[in-house]
């Protein structure tokens, strides 16, 4: 994809699009869904399908729609209440974007997702199999968290991180999360009213972070998810628009290059599609704690990790499995697939290579885990 900004102008040429809107937009202040609000979209769907532009939604709304219907005025706090109105809301959603985009002779397909699903590579490249397979067919995919089976462990806990996934997954172009804000300030506007909006910015910048703020009273999100939905993105070259769905045709607006919102950009070229499975972990099966010399080597060098860089093992993980990397304040820099046993890495932290087969009486290799086998952060 092209990317280019000249004033007010952008050249977006994209031809895969994942467009994530949330709850605020899709909701009557509290009365359920809005229907006029998602005909507005599938409008505006049905024209980027005109031009060829391939269109993967992910929508949320369905646990607000459910406690709508059920009378709930706030958001349950347990998970099996959350539960029982994702399973309500979810059937009046889908009909919802199902109707509405039908208006335009287009069909859909409603695709739940946990983060159990794209944790197992098996599962996650038959997840992309699928959704490959309905934009050739020119259906649009409506994507959201399937709240109704998730658990406090495999949840993704909002869908910003959920259409960042997607956008990995299949490949995208352009990742748009619609929001009730303009894009991303350099303070909170509503606290601030001097707060300046950002119109482009590199995703990884570690400033963006501390700027952002909480999320609202319907959704899970705020601006720090969508940060950190930019930033998971950019690992596999997507970059990030950022604006509000409350402007006027804004779907239209953006790919005729209009420059509204804030553009997160991705440093780097598309990663491997091993290596988008393995940034796409949220949830690991355990931790390894380097020391300053091993994030180097990682991340300066693009070494493979070695025992001797290893400060500690944290939890239970077997030969395999994928863990987290982290400095020594905690940070995550990497996750990766371990090729020893949390038992058998306790052993051998800290240790040269030459004393690795020693201990464990193993002729294996070395690495902790190799750089091929790595996705850096």
């Amino acid at each position: 994809m092209s990317l280019l900004q000249q004033g007010n102008q952008r050249q977006l040429q994209c031809k895969r699009v994942v467009i994530k809107i949330g709850s605020a937009l899709l909701t009557a202040n509290g009365q359920g869904l809005d229907h006029q609000a998602i005909n507005h979209w599938a409008a505006q769907v049905a024209m980027l399908h005109e031009q060829g532009i391939e269109v993967i939604l992910v929508s949320s709304g369905a646990v607000a729609e459910g406690m709508v219907r059920m009378k709930i005025s706030a958001r349950p706090d347990d998970l099996p209440a959350l539960q029982a109105c994702a399973a309500i809301g979810q059937m009046g959603l889908i009909q919802a974007w199902a109707g509405a985009l039908l208006q335009h002779q287009i069909q859909t397909a409603q695709v739940l997702l946990t983060h159990d699903d794209l944790a197992d590579r098996r599962r996650y490249l038959n997840a992309g199999d699928a959704l490959l397979r309905l934009i050739k067919w020119r259906v649009v995919p409506v994507i959201n968290e399937n709240d109704t089976v998730a658990t406090d462990e495999i949840r993704f806990g909002d869908n910003d991180t959920l259409a960042a996934m997607v956008a990995s997954l299949i490949g995208a172009d352009l990742l748009i999360i619609l929001t009730d804000q303009e894009g991303m300030f350099d303070r909170d506007p509503r606290k601030d009213a001097s707060a300046t909006l950002l119109s482009t910015v590199r995703a990884m910048d570690e400033s963006l972070l501390a700027m952002a703020g909480g999320g609202g009273v319907l959704g899970r999100g705020g601006m720090v998810t969508k940060v950190r939905a930019a930033r998971l993105a950019a690992k596999s070259g997507c970059p990030t628009l950022i604006t509000s769905g409350q402007t006027s045709n804004v779907l239209l607006r953006l790919v005729q290059g209009e420059a509204l919102g804030t553009l997160l950009t991705a440093d780097e070229d598309r990663i491997t599609a091993r290596k988008q499975w393995l940034a796409a972990h949220l949830q690991t099966a355990g931790r390894l704690v380097l020391d300053n010399g091993a994030v180097e080597a990682i991340q300066v060098k693009h070494r493979s990790l070695l025992p001797v860089g290893v400060r500690q093992v944290e939890g239970h993980f077997e030969r395999g499995d994928v863990v987290e990397c982290v400095n020594l304040n905690g940070e995550r820099i990497a996750v990766g697939r371990v090729n020893f046993s949390s038992q058998s890495a306790r052993q051998v932290i800290g240790q040269p290579s030459e004393r690795v087969h020693e201990i464990l009486g193993e002729n294996r290799s070395v690495e902790m885990i190799h750089r091929d086998h790595m996705a850096i952060y």
